[in-house]
């Protein structure tokens, strides 16, 4: 485990001194996401992100997940404006309309898509033959808020009816679902995630 000269765990720096931040970076950022519902859980949270810190949906990620049936696609995707109503009305969430209508929407277009492929396989496709990007970052300067990839996957993700899933936040959501290895390469995580990405 890589170390400071004071013996302390090195970690990137956006994890800051919050221990559930710290948490998230030391056990799922740039994860591998298995299954498409953790994926589609992702998605949706990366989009309520936008224009806020990843922090503030973390913390509310248990209200969420509680709002929302557990991200159950099918069931989000026959919610009427009574639940529109019910989540504005929820103060554990992002109270976002436009984002609540578009979590709606993306349900609808996730198990549209499921009828012919998986959402891992639409996203991981885009990838190539190279699989998971490895970075080699040493400063949060050298890591871009877009890149070629997320373009394209936001693209072809708009294509299908997906909303709130522009290049920025698509490559939010490639980060953390360890679509690209962005820990810097002083932190203690880099290799693990590196050897976790190369078995996706």
């Amino acid at each position: 485990m890589t170390t400071s000269p004071g013996g302390s765990v090195v970690r990137c720096p956006w994890a800051g001194n919050d221990a559930q931040y710290q948490r998230y970076h030391d056990t799922e950022w740039g994860v591998p996401l298995k299954t498409d519902r953790a994926i589609f859980e992702k998605l949706v949270l990366e989009g309520f992100q936008a224009g806020l810190s990843w922090i503030t949906i973390l913390r509310k990620r248990e209200n969420f997940r509680r709002a929302f049936d557990k991200f159950d696609a099918e069931r989000i995707a026959q919610y009427k404006a009574k639940d529109i109503a019910r989540l504005m009305a929820d103060e554990g969430i992002v109270r976002n309309r436009a984002k609540i209508e578009a979590t709606i929407d993306n349900a609808r277009a996730y198990l549209k898509l499921r009828e012919r492929t998986t959402l891992k396989k639409l996203l991981w496709d885009h990838l190539g033959e190279g699989g998971p990007l490895q970075r080699s970052a040493k400063t949060i300067a050298e890591i871009p808020a877009q890149d070629d990839v997320s373009k394209r996957i936001s693209k072809a993700l708009k294509a299908e009816g997906f909303r709130f899933v522009g290049p920025t936040t698509v490559y939010a959501f490639m980060q953390s679902a360890g679509m690209v290895n962005d820990h810097l390469v002083g932190c203690f995580r880099y290799d693990a995630c590196s050897k976790l990405q190369h078995k996706a």
